[in-house]
C-alpha cells in the first residue's frame, strides 16, 4: 500500500466502510435476518445453508454509493479481480479465484448473457434497476453447464411491489460524464412490474477519440393468478459505442478507431404447483448481440480500413421439477437445450488489395442434471448434484458436484464442497477462419476444486467473520499458437494446464445504529503447471497466472440515517503478472460516496436528494492491465427526485 496513503485513510475515520460484498447490506437489522438466495441451488435458500461462498450486493446499495456499472460492484468481492482497459467502456475482464476471465457466467434473471464459449465483456453491464446481485463462488456447471467453472454472477431486475412510485436522477462530472436514470415500480402479490432506463455518456480520459455512451432499458412483469401458478418476463436492452484511441500495444495514437454493439435479453419462466409435493418450471430465455468494429484511415494518404459485424445469439429452453420429500428435503430434475448461433462478416480494403471474410457457425447443448438438497433442521444441510452435458462440438461432459453444511452452534458455522466443471471452447476458437485457423477437434476446459470454510457470529449476531480455503486444478486449457504448426493446421490446441489455491476472508459489524462495517481479504496462489508450447503462448510453466493478484482486499464503512448515506471504502490489488513478461505494480484506490436527501416524500410530494460519487479519491495513477493507465479521480454529481431510491 502506498505509504503517503495511509495518514488520509486514517482521516476518513480509521475503519473505512461500505457494505459492499457483504451479504446483508442493511445497516441494522441484516445480520439478524436469515439473507436468502437463489443462485447457489435454483431454490430460495438461507445463505447460511449454502456450502459454497456466496455474496450478496443489495439494489438499494449500489443506488446509495452512486454506482452507476456493475464492474465496480465486483471489485470489493473476495478473490474476484476486475481488469479494465483504460477509461469507461474499454474491455473489461473480471477473474474468479484464479481462472479464465471466461470461466465465470454471467445471468440477468436467469438468462446468460456470455459469449457462446464464456466471453464476457463487463464495461457495458449497468446497475439501473438492480434488486441485488448474487455472486456464488465454485464449480456450478451442475446447474449451469458450461462457464460456471469458477462461480456465477446473476443479476436480479426489481419486482416491483407496493404503490407505485419512481424517480429520476441526473448527474455530471469529470471527463465531460453524464449520467440519466429513471424508474418507475409497484404491485401487488398478484401482480407486479418495474421498468427502468439510464444512459451514461463521458469524453474519456485520453486525449483523443475516447468518448463512451452506454444506454439500458429494462423490464419486468410478473404475475400469480393463483396460489399455484406463477410467471415472470423480463427484458433488459442495452446500447453502446466505444471509441478506441490505442494500437494494440496501448499507444493513444488512432483518431478513428470504434466499436459498437447492442443487445437484447429476454427471460420468462412460468411455475405451477402440481400438487402440494412436485412444482414443475420451465424457463426460456434469448440472448442477441449485434456487434461492429471499424477502424478507418487516420490520413489522406493512409489507404488501410478494416471492419468487421458480429451476430451472436444463445437461445435455450429448461424444464425441471422440484419435488419436497420434507422440511428442507429437495430432489430437482431438470432437462435444457441450448442453441448456439453466431455470424461474421469483415473486410480488410488496403492497397495490396481487399480480403473480405465470412463465417456461420451454430451448435447445440443439451443436458440432464438433478440436484438433491437434504437438510435436517437448521443444523446440517447437504447439496449433491451430477450433469451430463452433450455438446455438438466436443460430445459427451460429466460435471457433479457436492457440498455440506454444519452448524456446530447458534453462532458458528462450518461448510466444505467440491466439485468438477466445464467450459467449451469460443466460437472462434473452434471455428476461424482467415488469419487464424480454428480447431473443430478441441476438448472443453475443465477443472476440479474443492473448499472449506468456517462462519463465526459474535456480538450477539452484530458481527461476524468468516474465512473460506480453496484449490482448483485447471486443465485441457486452450492455447493459440502463432504461426500455426503447419500450413492447414489450426491455432488452438488443449495444451495447457495451471494450478490456484487461495484463501478469501470476510468480516462485517453494525457497532451502533446505522453504522456498517466491512473487510474482505483475498490470497491466491496461481501456477502454471503445462505450458503447452513451451511459454510461446499465454502460459509460461512455473509463472503465475495473468493479472490475476496475489493479495487484494477492501476496507469499508457506510452511515446511513434514513434516506441519507455516506460511505467510502479503500481498495487495495497486489501486484500481478501482464503480457511480455511484465508485472504490474501493487494499487490502492478510496471511493467515496454521498447521498444526502434534502426533502422527503409525502403523499403526493416527492423526494429530493443530492447525489455524490468520488472514485479514486486521492488521485492514484494505476494500470489494470499493462500500458493503459487507469482513470484518476472521478467525480460524479447531481441530483434524483421522487419517492424510488
Amino acid at each position: 500500500m502506498n505509504a503517503l496513503l495511509v495518514p488520509r485513510v486514517l482521516a476518513l475515520g480509521g475503519a473505512i466502510l461500505v457494505a459492499g460484498p457483504l451479504r446483508a447490506q442493511q445497516p441494522r437489522d441484516s445480520i439478524r435476518l436469515r439473507e436468502i438466495v437463489v443462485t447457489a441451488t435454483r431454490l430460495p435458500t438461507p445463505a447460511d445453508a449454502v456450502a459454497n461462498g456466496v455474496t450478496v450486493i443489495h439494489g438499494a446499495t449500489l443506488r446509495a454509493q452512486g454506482m452507476t456499472h456493475v464492474l465496480e460492484a465486483l471489485r470489493t468481492v473476495p478473490g474476484f479481480a476486475v481488469a479494465q482497459t483504460g477509461s469507461f467502456g474499454g474491455l473489461t475482464s473480471g477473474f474468479l479465484r484464479g481462472g479464465e476471465s471466461d470461466y465465470v457466467r454471467v445471468l440477468v434473471d436467469g438468462v446468460p448473457i456470455n459469449q457462446p464459449g464464456g466471453l464476457m465483456d463487463l464495461a457495458n453491464l449497468s446497475t439501473d434497476n438492480v434488486d441485488r446481485i448474487e455472486i456464488v463462488r465454485g464449480p456450478t456447471s451442475v446447474l449451469y453447464g458450461s462457464d460456471a467453472v469458477t462461480g456465477v454472477i446473476q443479476i436480479f431486475t426489481r419486482r416491483g411491489t407496493g404503490a407505485a412510485r419512481g424517480s429520476v436522477s441526473a448527474r455530471s462530472g469529470t471527463y465531460g460524464t453524464t449520467a440519466l436514470d429513471a424508474s418507475v415500480f409497484g404491485g401487488s402479490e398478484a401482480l407486479g412490474f418495474s421498468f427502468g432506463a439510464s444512459s451514461f455518456a463521458s469524453d474519456g480520459a485520453y486525449a483523443f477519440n475516447n468518448a463512451y455512451r452506454n444506454a439500458t432499458a429494462s423490464g419486468l412483469l410478473r404475475a400469480r393468478p393463483d396460489r399455484r401458478t406463477d410467471a415472470q418476463l423480463t427484458v433488459r436492452y442495452n446500447d453502446s459505442r466505444f471509441e478506441i484511441p490505442t494500437d494494440f500495444a496501448g499507444q493513444v495514437t488512432d483518431s478513428n478507431q470504434f466499436s459498437a454493439g447492442e443487445g437484447t435479453t429476454v427471460g420468462l419462466e412460468v411455475g405451477r404447483l402440481v400438487s402440494s409435493r412436485v412444482e414443475m418450471r420451465v424457463l426460456l430465455t434469448s440472448h442477441e448481440t449485434n456487434s461492429r468494429y471499424e477502424n478507418g484511415p487516420d490520413s489522406p494518404a493512409e489507404t488501410d480500413r478494416f471492419t468487421s459485424r458480429t451476430w451472436l445469439s444463445r437461445r435455450a429452453a429448461d424444464v425441471r421439477g422440484n419435488v419436497h420429500v420434507g422440511a428442507g428435503r429437495v430432489l430437482t430434475v431438470g432437462a435444457v437445450v441450448e442453441a448456439e448461433r453466431g455470424r461474421g462478416r469483415s473486410l480488410f480494403e488496403s492497397s495490396f488489395g481487399d480480403f473480405p471474410d465470412s463465417s456461420r457457425n451454430e451448435r447445440t447443448n443439451r443436458a440432464a442434471y438433478a440436484q438433491v438438497l437434504w437438510g435436517w433442521g437448521d443444523r446440517l444441510a447437504l447439496t449433491s448434484g451430477v450433469r451430463v452435458e452433450d455438446n455438438e462440438a466436443f460430445g459427451t461432459f460429466t460435471t457433479y458436484r457436492a457440498g455440506l453444511s454444519y452448524r456446530v452452534s447458534g453462532t458458528t458455522r462450518l461448510r466444505a464442497a467440491m466439485g468438477r466443471a466445464f467450459k467449451e471452447p469460443t466460437f472462434y476458437e473452434n471455428f476461424a477462419t482467415g488469419f487464424d485457423r480454428g480447431n473443430a477437434g478441441l476438448e472443453p476446459e475443465r477443472t476440479s476444486s474443492w473448499e472449506a470454510g468456517a462462519e463465526q457470529s459474535l456480538a450477539g449476531g452484530r458481527a461476524q467473520v468468516a474465512v473460506t480455503a480453496f484449490t482448483q486444478r485447471f486443465r485441457d486449457l486452450i492455447d493459440y499458437v502463432s504461426p500455426a504448426p503447419g500450413a492447414q493446421e489450426p491455432n488452438f490446441f488443449n495444451v495447457a494446464a495451471a494450478n490456484a489455491a487461495g484463501v478469501e476472508l470476510e468480516g462485517r459489524a453494525f457497532p451502533a445504529a446505522g453504522l456498517g462495517l466491512g473487510l474482505t481479504y483475498a490470497y491466491l496462489h496461481t501456477e502454471v503447471t503445462d505450458s503447452g508450447f513451451g511459454g510461446f503462448g499465454s502460459f509460461a510453466k512455473g509463472e503465475r497466472l495473468l493479472r490475476r493478484p496475489t493479495h487484494s482486499g477492501s476496507v469499508s464503512a457506510d452511515y446511513r440515517l434514513a434516506r441519507s448515506a455516506v460511505g467510502a471504502r479503500l481498495i487495495h490489488v497486489g501486484a500481478r503478472n501482464d503480457v511480455y513478461a511484465t508485472q504490474l505494480p501493487d494499487y490502492t484506490r478510496v471511493d467515496a460516496s454521498a447521498q444526502l436527501d434534502l426533502v422527503t416524500p409525502n403523499g403526493t410530494r416527492p423526494g429530493v436528494t443530492i447525489l455524490l460519487r468520488v472514485e479514486n479519491l486521492f488521485d492514484a495513477a494505476y494500470q489494470e492491465v499493462r500500458r493503459y493507465p487507469a482513470r484518476r479521480r472521478t467525480i460524479l454529481a447531481g441530483v434524483r427526485v421522487g419517492a424510488g431510491g
